[in-house]
């Protein structure tokens, strides 16, 4: 069945009037300026970094206290009473915590690994706005523990914390009779801030698991993420800062390891040795130059398997370090789903003989990154890769300029150019205008985006453009989104696995707070995607009504009744297991329920599931994903991630049975030696996948890694490849 596009009464251009015609006018929203204020002055003495405040700048400081309750409720003071204290020298910032408990509890610290989730984790955070911008900022936080955690605020149409980011900084914890106290000191060289700046927007939170309470020290509305950047008080320094260091680091790395292919060459073993390493370089205080040369791009932990149920590509997020500063400004740039710039592509290329995928050697890079004042940021980045005669490679330049301009109080647009280039006749290159949309309050947010590339060959009108508005209220949140991609729009750095289409997507959530000791929050919603062109009229559409239940407890319960429409242009095995695929031109309605739910995180056992019964294409489908989690604080993990899709399609074609499972254990041994061990069976690929790592941090952001990797035929355990890889790096602070 093929729809027309005439047959949805205008809904998709509708929502782009809207989004087009209005948006606009929303920026201006206001909200008034920060009421809290927090003045602090240098030490007179040094500050030992133990947990134990017995200094006598503590003990003559006064603190920010009296927090504000975030969860499960916004409207009273916080039950847990918390402390916290600054002060700072020519070289640090220093924190002070004081975390009260009236339970005499033991604290809920999951593991020792840093970087660790916030929801079911004790902690204290400190959210700094160096340039007051509320736009972008730095999170540093600390358990009970002493376990660490740094990240990266980054507002692009909304706001996200980003805790790839690492960097060099030092703490401490202590547990004592009725509270918990640490102290940190956060080099001014690890932050990037304005030359002469007298005030920074700062604020605080706290998570407290036997309580099940969250708080801030100035108040945030709970249907806001609790790091947001949008609610700030002002951190006053006593004379404007002056930044004399010098902030230069380098982080060199040796590599030793042995790899073995038992399919292209089982006979032989092969060595491999590299050295190499970066160097960060502040070229202000607020603008820093990475290099890096033969750099290790290998992935000292494996992507995480999935079963490929889609028609198209599937993203992995970025995790090597030298892209991960001030990586907002390079990618994310588009949407999810148009992005012009996805920094994985370089060091992947194409055999030309294959057709596969291989890792493709760089020579050396380089990336200059930050603020030239409050209002501007600009990033450049240079990369050249090796080429490999062999498999029909050429040495390609990646290049990327972006600049980016604050505009009213938290909105910004930006620019951005991406060339891809091999000689003068092969290149790809691709302009784009980005402008992003966040209100003084953070009730409106949003972003308008533009793209065009430009090809050798190309055809008419290769660009791509979208928007998305959120209206985010207490009670109320809506969003609508437009999104349009041209045939001939061809972004070969970024990621963009579908074109030649046309998106509408509406959603819409009301919440209900009841007063209940047992359900926190209630919400029906609803969504709907349309997907369209000239060509075929309808290609896809999705309509969903779902309610949504939150618990005081962290449990989280979703109920879905999904309405499907999928035109097939081309032909297309549902199991993609290479099975006879349903024809093209033919248009399939199903429908199905959907069932999400989340236990409560704070249990030893723990978990979350999707559990979906219905019609797929021309078939069924019954399917269950999600993960089993088993917690022995703090010091082991032992995860089960599962997923098993039964889809059952009527002859000749493919009925299948797919499962994936990937148990995995992570040892933290103390706050420096984690070990991790990892299989996945996947039976849609016929794979096993073992992999075992051991970290040791035996420095601030310097490591030794052991990671042992193999790879085999699930259905006779035959071994596809092995390898072994020591790594070693360390970080100078010069």
């Amino acid at each position: 069945m093929k729809i027309p596009f005439s047959n949805l009464l205008g809904f998709p251009n509708l929502i782009s009037f809207v989004i087009f015609s209005f948006a606009p006018f929303w920026v201006l929203a206001q909200n008034s300026a920060p009421v809290l204020e927090y003045a602090i002055s240098p030490t007179k003495s040094p500050i030992k970094i133990d947990g134990i405040l017995d200094e006598t700048v503590w003990k003559n400081t006064k603190p920010a206290q009296y927090f504000n309750q975030y969860f499960p409720y916004d409207t009273s003071k916080a039950v847990c009473r918390t402390e916290v204290r600054l002060s700072y020298d020519d070289t640090f910032i220093y924190v002070a915590i004081k975390a009260y408990d009236s339970l005499g509890k033991k604290y809920l610290v999951p593991s020792l690994r840093r970087d660790f989730g916030g929801q079911a984790t004790d902690q204290v955070s400190i959210v700094f706005d160096p340039f007051q911008d509320r736009q972008n900022g730095f999170v540093f936080s600390i358990t009970p523990r002493g376990v660490q955690r740094e990240g990266l605020i980054v507002t692009t149409g909304q706001e996200d914390l980003d805790l790839s980011w690492d960097n060099k900084w030092y703490s401490e914890a202590r547990i004592e009779d009725g509270f918990w106290a640490a102290e940190m000191a956060i080099p001014f060289n690890t932050l990037r801030f304005k030359q002469g700046s007298s005030r920074w927007n700062i604020n605080f939170y706290r998570a407290d698991s036997k309580t099940n309470e969250r708080s801030t020290w100035t108040k945030v509305p709970r249907n806001m993420p609790v790091f947001t950047l949008a609610y700030p008080a002002e951190l006053v320094w006593d004379k404007p800062l002056n930044k004399k260091n010098r902030n230069i680091s380098v982080i060199p790395y040796l590599l030793g390891g042995n790899n073995k292919d038992f399919e292209k060459n089982p006979m032989e073993n092969k060595n491999n040795f590299a050295v190499g390493g970066d160097a960060k370089i502040a070229v202000t205080p607020s603008l820093n130059l990475d290099l890096t040369v033969n750099p290790d791009f290998s992935q000292v932990e494996v992507d995480r398997q999935v079963t490929n149920l889609n028609r198209f590509e599937l993203f992995f997020p970025e995790r090597r370090q030298f892209f991960l500063e001030n990586a907002d400004l390079f990618s994310n740039f588009g949407f999810d789903n148009i992005r012009p710039f996805f920094s994985r592509r370089i060091g992947i290329a194409r055999d030309a003989s294959t057709g596969q995928n291989i890792q493709n050697p760089i020579h050396f890079g380089a990336r200059l990154s930050g603020r030239l004042n409050k209002d501007w940021r600009i990033g450049v980045l240079n990369m050249q890769t090796a080429k490999d005669e062999k498999a029909g490679v050429p040495s390609t330049n990646y290049s990327v300029a972006v600049v980016q301009r604050r505009v009213f109080t938290r909105s910004n647009i930006s620019g951005i150019l991406v060339n891809k280039q091999a000689d003068k006749d092969t290149y790809n290159r691709l302009l784009g205008l980005d402008y992003n949309l966040a209100s003084a309050d953070n009730k409106w947010t949003g972003k308008f985006s533009y793209q065009q590339s430009f090809s050798p060959n190309q055809g008419i009108d290769p660009f791509a453009f979208g928007g998305n508005l959120n209206y985010n209220t207490q009670n109320l949140q809506v969003n609508v989104l437009h999104q349009s991609v041209n045939e001939n729009f061809n972004p070969e750095v970024g990621f963009t696995p579908r074109r030649n289409f046309n998106r509408d997507e509406f959603v819409a959530f009301y919440n209900f707070y009841p007063k209940s000791k047992i359900l926190n929050s209630h919400a029906p919603a609803w969504f709907s995607q349309v997907i369209w062109n000239k060509q075929y009229g309808v290609l896809d559409y999705v309509h969903n009504p779902f309610y949504a239940f939150r618990f005081q407890n962290n449990m989280y319960l979703e109920l879905n009744a999904w309405q499907y429409y999928t035109y097939l242009y081309e032909p297309f095995d549902p199991t993609n297991t290479g099975g006879e695929p349903l024809p093209a031109n033919v248009g399939y309605k199903y429908h199905n329920l959907m069932v999400i739910f989340n236990t409560d995180n704070r249990k030893k056992l723990y978990g979350s599931g999707v559990w979906v019964w219905g019609q797929y294409f021309n078939g069924r489908i019954t399917s269950l994903q999600g993960n089993l989690n088993y917690r022995h604080q703090h010091w082991a993990i032992l995860t089960l991630n599962y997923e098993y899709n039964k889809i059952s399609l009527p002859e000749p074609y493919q009925t299948a049975d797919l499962l994936l499972l990937g148990p995995r254990l992570d040892l933290t041994l103390s706050r420096s030696v984690f070990f991790t061990a990892l299989a996945q069976y996947n039976s849609q690929i016929q794979n096993i996948n073992v992999n075992a790592r051991l970290q040791w941090r035996f420095k601030p952001v310097s490591d030794l890694f052991i990671v042992y990797t193999d790879n085999y035929y699930a259905t006779n355990l035959k071994e596809k490849n092995r390898a072994f890889v020591i790594k070693l790096n360390y970080w100078f602070n010069l």
